[in-house]
């Protein structure tokens, strides 16, 4: 047993009000997003925590890397047949969350997701380097399998056979988009009097913006 009870930090490097945010949620993660990029460090600043409700009703969270966002929404790219991707196909509900610790921000984002188009997923994939596009062809991802010696086996088999020849996405692996309803900005303060603003979407595609008891 450990107690933790006396794990603590102050957070004070920034604040977050309403005089200075804009209207839309994209906007601000945009200028979060590359704030925190500036500071360096060990932050993979795309790295985002996925959460899905899965087949069997335990909701789950895993962390994926966002491979793009604009005023739609965020992308990321998985295998359609993994856990995730079939927990999605049951809900399209997801929730997505960064963490910065650098920077004391998280981002919450609760969102409906969607399958990108073909050509999206296929000019993503082709800008991978040859053993990601192989990785992705050779995985099962989710399955279980019995070593990782036959993972090892069955990636050699793949390289031979695809040498000198065009790697094509296969189908099971794609794209989502995950458009959003609701984003929630929190900003570490001292004393725990942390800033919380959260933008929810209105029938107009507007944003309400509202700020929460931290």
């Amino acid at each position: 047993m450990e107690d933790l009870s006396n794990y603590r930090r102050s957070y004070e490097k920034s604040e977050l009000l309403e005089s200075n945010i804009p209207e839309d949620p994209i906007n601000l993660f945009h200028r979060w997003f590359h704030e925190v990029e500036d500071l360096g460090g060990d932050n993979e600043v795309n790295a985002m925590t996925v959460s899905t409700f899965g087949l069997d009703g335990f909701p789950k969270a895993r962390v994926v890397l966002l491979k793009k966002y604009t005023e739609e929404g965020f992308v990321f790219y998985t295998n359609y047949n993994s856990e995730k991707g079939k927990a999605i196909e049951q809900n399209p509900n997801v929730c997505l969350s960064f963490f910065w610790h650098t920077a004391e921000r998280q981002v919450i984002i609760k969102g409906i997701t969607e399958k990108t188009s073909d050509m999206v997923s296929d000019n993503y994939f082709d800008s991978r380097p040859d053993g990601s596009k192989l990785g992705a062809i050779v995985s099962n991802q989710s399955e279980v399998i019995p070593s990782r010696e036959f993972l090892e086996h069955n990636l050699k088999e793949l390289e031979a056979a695809y040498d000198k020849k065009e790697i094509l996405r296969p189908k099971h692996w794609g794209g989502y988009l995950v458009r959003p309803v609701v984003v929630e900005f929190w900003q570490g303060r001292a004393n725990r009097l942390h800033d919380r603003i959260r933008y929810s979407v209105q029938n107009d595609y507007s944003w309400k913006i509202e700020r929460l008891a931290p």
